[in-house]
This record gives structure tokens, C-alpha cells and sequence, in this order.
């Protein structure tokens, strides 16, 4: 297993003074020194992030970027650079939310993935199947087809994170047997896309929480987590990033 990465992702969640008594918990916590661990959060609250925890070993990271990379006359929309310059380290990329809410697709999203190793972020890229795909088989077939679009990074540093959209948010989380299965064909996956899988950790992500993260990071070919309502809770989320030193 490589150094673990444990990454929370706050989603539309957070408010100033929220930010600060969260933060201010996880100043309370002895950070380990082998675990990677970063927060996504929503674009306005990344600056401040960046300032409360730049003294500590947390990457600040945000929950997406635009698919325009130059600065023009895209209203809204936030870019890989602008991100970087807020002090962001890394950049979600593909969740499951994205794809279902945005209809964000492969072209899209190799796009994006673009845009973010060309700001020096770290791209985080989602991959995950429905209820419905697993109940059919059709599980391998859908996340080599999310995984084709790397063919186009082999030499890219990023991080890959398989989350069941059924698992997401639910309550529910894959067997560890699933997760296994699902991981080590990423594995190979990755690995015939590429030919370095080394450079691309694989973490899992659905309904992650103190009570299962233990079983969860020792499970073969998993490299971490990408924990979304846990990360809320500094306590929590704190024994998630212990279990990862396990």
C-alpha cells in the first residue's frame, strides 16, 4: 500500500464561523505524518482554508473546476487556475453529483482533467456505477469506460477514487469483498491503460465512517478514502485518519 490518503469533501456545506470551529478542532488532533490528508471545499471558502490551515499538513482542494482554462467572459464559472491561485492543492473531478445533477460526460470531463493538471493541481477523478448497472453486471463494463479517458494521461500524477453512486450519501457501503474486486480490476485497468499504476492511488468512497474505515483501508488495493459527510464532524473524521495509520 502506498502512504494513505484520506480526503474529505464538504459538498454544499460550510459557513464562515462553521469553518472556523471545524478547523480549530482539527488543530486539537496530533496529525500523523505518513497519512495524505486534504478538504475539498465549496469555492468560496477555499481562501479560507488555505489561510486557517496552511500551518498544518492539510492540502486545501476544491469540489470541481470549469472546463474553460483561459480567463474570458464565462460568467460563474471558476477556473483550474483561479483555484491554484486561491490556494488550492488538488481538484475533485467526475463525482458522481457532477455526472447525474451536470450530465457531465468523458469529453467533458478529459476536458477538465486538462485544465487541472495545466494549473498544477492534483486531479482527483471519480469513477462509479448505479445500483442498477451492478444488479446487471454491468459494473466492469461501466468503469473501464470511465477509466478510458486516461489513456490521454498515462504520465499524469493524479488520484483515481472508485464510489458506487449507490453508496454514496445512503448509509450503504460496498461488501469489502466488492470493494476488493472492484479495486484490483481498477488495478489492472489502470495498469494496461497506463502501464504505471504506481503513480495513481485508488481510494474508496461511499457512506466512509469511523466504524468502517478500519476494514475499508486495509482491504487490498485500496489507498485511502474519499469521505464526504463524515468529514463534517472533526472527531469523525479524525478516526478515519487514525484507522488509516492502522
Amino acid at each position: 500500500m502506498q502512504t494513505p490518503w484520506i480526503i474529505g469533501n464538504w459538498k454544499m456545506n460550510g459557513r464562515i464561523d462553521r469553518n472556523i470551529a471545524l478547523i480549530n478542532a482539527f488543530k486539537t488532533f496530533r496529525l500523523p505524518e505518513k497519512v495524505h490528508i486534504g478538504i475539498a471545499s465549496s469555492y468560496p471558502y477555499i481562501h479560507q482554508l488555505y489561510t486557517e490551515l496552511q500551518e498544518t499538513s492539510i492540502w486545501v482542494g476544491a469540489e470541481d473546476c470549469s472546463q474553460f482554462y483561459d480567463d474570458g467572459a464565462y460568467t460563474g464559472e471558476v477556473s483550474a487556475n483561479m483555484l491554484a491561485d486561491c490556494g488550492a492543492k488538488f481538484v475533485i473531478i467526475g463525482h458522481s453529483e457532477r455526472r447525474t445533477y451536470f450530465s457531465e460526460n468523458n469529453d467533458l470531463l478529459k476536458i477538465k482533467l486538462q485544465n487541472a493538471l495545466s494549473a498544477g493541481l492534483l486531479p482527483i477523478f471519480c469513477v462509479g456505477e448505479t445500483l442498477q448497472e451492478r444488479e446487471s453486471g454491468q459494473e466492469e463494463k461501466v468503469i473501464a469506460s470511465q477509466l478510458a479517458i486516461l489513456r490521454d494521461f498515462a504520465d499524469a500524477s493524479m488520484i483515481v477514487a472508485y464510489e458506487p453512486v449507490w453508496a454514496i450519501g445512503t448509509g450503504k457501503v460496498a461488501e469489502p469483498e466488492q470493494i476488493q474486486a472492484m479495486h484490483q480490476f481498477m488495478n489492472e485497468e489502470i495498469l494496461s491503460i497506463t502501464g504505471k499504476r504506481d503513480k495513481i492511488p485508488l481510494l474508496y468512497g461511499g457512506s466512509v465512517n469511523a466504524d468502517n474505515a478500519s476494514i475499508i483501508l486495509k482491504t487490498s488495493c485500496v489507498d485511502g478514502a474519499l469521505v464526504g459527510g463524515a468529514s463534517l464532524k472533526a472527531d469523525v473524521f479524525m478516526r478515519i485518519i487514525t484507522a488509516a495509520t492502522e
